[in-house]
């Protein structure tokens, strides 16, 4: 039987590539990266941080050995834009949870009329804060995932992180009615710019405590992971079929985001070897991290610029190993 080609595996370069998908609602993350292996035909797939199943956006992946970026993807800040709605606060913080609590009508009446106050408290929560993530979140709790307890009847409560909220802008407070009851409502468009391990669904919880009504979020969407945005992402249904398109190879990826750091031949052969070579410190200054280019173009590795001199953070297989790396 002849092999179908629009089903057939994407071509993965020798360095394998970094991969942006557009989750849709209601896809896990772990279901994004299995139709990722089955479409680009290797099982050497890994992300650089999940998605609820309710929230959509872009989710970032690594194929093949371009997977040993993704240690280097997942501290980057994050952009978000989610629908909070205050009155109301749940089990796990967004819609899909238990309610908790429902706030007095009276007193959402009195706090859709002061806009301001619903500012003011937005304006406590930006910078740099302490955040307890939301119980129903996959961090450990003696050797048990937070979310299992709750689920289990179990009260948890996760000690408070330090975080940095650059940016919560929010639109006009718009009053309305919850679709599950006559509970008066406040619906609150919000764009968050966070560094990475913020809940947004913490964030909503934490302005509705704040504002004494509860919250939690209807929506969430993440638009971009550092300088990653959902524009230049397939959808699900794209990687369902197969139509893959352009995929970032592990060098335009490592030099957007770190000084680029451009080898000789004899440096590219010596790096990949893990040795320690020697730059030009007038060309090359210090740098936690550099993206160390061959003269072809490929990665050879990340490395710690100090002085002139280079020491390997993450090496990258040489064109020769590579092949075997990304097999399925």
């Amino acid at each position: 039987m002849t092999k179908d080609p629009l089903n057939a595996p994407a071509q993965l370069p020798p360095q394998g590539a970094i991969l942006l998908i557009d989750k849709a609602e209601g896809w896990t993350s772990h279901d994004v990266v299995a139709k990722s292996r089955r479409a680009l035909g290797t099982r050497k797939v890994g992300h650089a941080g999940t998605l609820d199943p309710m929230a959509t956006g872009l989710l970032v992946l690594g194929a093949g050995p371009a997977t040993r970026l993704l240690t280097h993807l997942v501290g980057l800040d994050k952009t978000y834009t989610a629908t909070i709605r205050l009155g109301i606060a749940t089990v796990t913080d967004d819609r899909e949870g238990d309610t908790l609590e429902v706030a007095d009508p009276a007193a959402v009446a009195e706090l859709a009329a002061d806009p301001a106050r619903i500012a003011a408290a937005v304006a406590e929560l930006t910078g740099d804060i302490e955040q307890a993530p939301s119980a129903v979140s996959a961090i450990k709790v003696d050797g048990r995932r937070a979310y299992d307890r709750v689920r289990a009847g179990e009260q948890v409560e996760l000690k408070k992180r330090p975080v940095t909220i650059h940016a919560f802008e929010i639109g006009d407070p718009t009053p309305g009615v919850a679709e599950e009851g006559a509970h008066p409502v406040i619906d609150i468009e919000a764009t968050v710019r966070c560094s990475s391990g913020t809940y947004i669904r913490a964030l909503a919880r934490d302005l509705g405590a704040a504002l004494g009504v509860g919250g939690h979020l209807t929506a969430l969407r993440r638009t971009d992971v550092g300088p990653f945005g959902v524009a230049g992402a397939i959808s699900t249904e794209a990687l369902v079929e197969g139509r893959i398109g352009a995929l970032a190879e592990p060098a335009e990826v490592a030099t957007a985001l770190f000084p680029e750091l451009r080898l000789t031949e004899a440096q590219a052969v010596d790096l990949g070897h893990g040795k320690r070579v020697e730059v030009d410190p007038a060309t090359n200054p210090d740098a936690r991290l550099a993206a160390a280019v061959a003269p072809d173009g490929r990665l050879v590795g990340l490395v710690e610029v100090k002085k002139g001199r280079t020491r390997v953070v993450t090496n990258f297989p040489t064109p020769d190993s590579a092949a075997g790396e990304g097999a399925a």
